[in-house]
């Protein structure tokens, strides 16, 4: 079975949230508001993006949102923009080779040396277009919401 890459982004922030939830939250490494990563979709992944479906949203990214979102958010331990020396260090020629492995889940995003296992995003640009507090598919935001991951991510980019 083929796995699918999953870009999930936090939309709430850290207040009333739940211990369980907290801690689902951060084992996502979702840690504060406005945070994206990548994760495959794994049973245990999809258990935990459940428990935590009113504090978060996710869906499938194409390969040129990653690239995006590698290219203008992504970031080194430590600092600074992702450069050529780091992608050399990590064994890859350009980002694009980099968000290929990413989208077909050869590779990890956390376990990549050197390179921090989230993104940190802006606000969307015009503000979200639904409630933060109904689910996506009852004209809010949370949750499930496919390929119109995609628009949000480019959005908060």
């Amino acid at each position: 079975m083929e796995r699918r890459c999953l870009l999930v982004i936090r939309i709430r922030g850290r207040v009333n949230v739940p211990k369980r939830v907290r801690d689902t939250l951060h084992m996502l490494r979702l840690r504060r508001n406005n945070t994206a990563t990548l994760i495959d979709d794994r049973p245990s992944y999809k258990g935990m993006l459940q428990r935590a479906k009113d504090w978060i949203t996710w869906g499938e990214p194409t390969v040129e949102t990653i690239k995006m979102l590698l290219e203008r958010r992504g970031e080194k331990v430590g600092g600074g923009r992702i450069d050529e020396e780091t992608l050399k260090t990590l064994g890859y020629s350009s980002l694009e080779e980099l968000a290929e492995d990413l989208y077909h889940c050869r590779v990890e995003l956390h376990k990549l040396k050197g390179i921090k296992p989230f993104f940190r995003l802006h606000p969307p640009s015009k503000g979200f277009k639904g409630s933060i507090k109904r689910p996506y598919k009852a004209g809010g935001e949370l949750g499930y919401r496919g390929e119109a991951i995609n628009e949000l991510a480019e959005r908060m980019s």
